[in-house]
């Protein structure tokens, strides 16, 4: 079944599961690390690592706040969590979806610098603040092996895309957050299904 690390016994979300909102979460992020890579003139180690840090770092810190404030309000809340769930991803996801057909780029600067770093890693997270509201409503998630697993994968792309912006340039950026936005929709339908009992996997 599910990896004992994650979840106590009930709970509803396993490894693949997290796997999967961790990497259409993380598609943000990377987008914005391929434009990183097309706008500097080297992508080395340091630039590779400072752009995982500073994502996968607000990307594990946002879902760890919203999962406190979502907490705080459970209790409120628990008869129709699985609707709160499905609708929160749906908007992230299709927020998505409808700034991978954008037809303006956004600009993006080549600085590694505190200010530029702080404020993408911000923009790109908020995301996963409403993430760790849903972690709050769904049985027995250990949001410490959840934070960590997201501010990982997403330190792992972001890092990466730092390196392929650089080579191949900013294409893949669309594509990653149309990825991203089906992704988490997807997510979403997963869980308000299961909870209705029509599916179980």
């Amino acid at each position: 079944m599910y990896p004992i690390f994650l979840c106590q016994k009930g709970m509803d979300m396993g490894l693949t599961e997290l796997f999967v909102i961790a990497f259409g979460l993380s598609m943000d992020a990377f987008a914005v690390a391929v434009c990183k890579g097309l706008a500097v003139k080297r992508a080395g180690i340091r630039e590779m690592a400072v752009a995982g840090i500073w994502f996968g770092g607000f990307q594990g810190l946002m879902p760890l706040i919203g999962y406190f404030l979502g907490s705080a309000f459970s209790e409120y809340i628990t008869k129709i969590d699985h609707w709160v769930a499905f609708v929160l991803l749906g908007i992230i996801g299709i927020n998505m979806i409808k700034e991978s057909f954008g037809k303006d780029e956004e600009e993006t600067c080549g600085s590694m610098g505190f200010k530029d770093m702080l404020t993408m890693a911000i923009a790109t997270s908020i995301d996963a603040l409403a993430i760790g509201i849903t972690f709050a409503l769904l049985p027995d998630v250990n949001i410490g092996a959840a934070v960590g697993f997201i501010g990982a994968i997403t330190f792992i792309l972001s890092a990466a895309g730092i390196k392929i912006g650089n080579i191949f340039g900013v294409k893949f950026k669309s594509k990653a957050e149309l990825t991203g936005g089906i992704i988490l929709i997807l997510m979403g339908l997963k869980i308000l299904l299961e909870h209705m009992e029509i599916i179980n996997f």
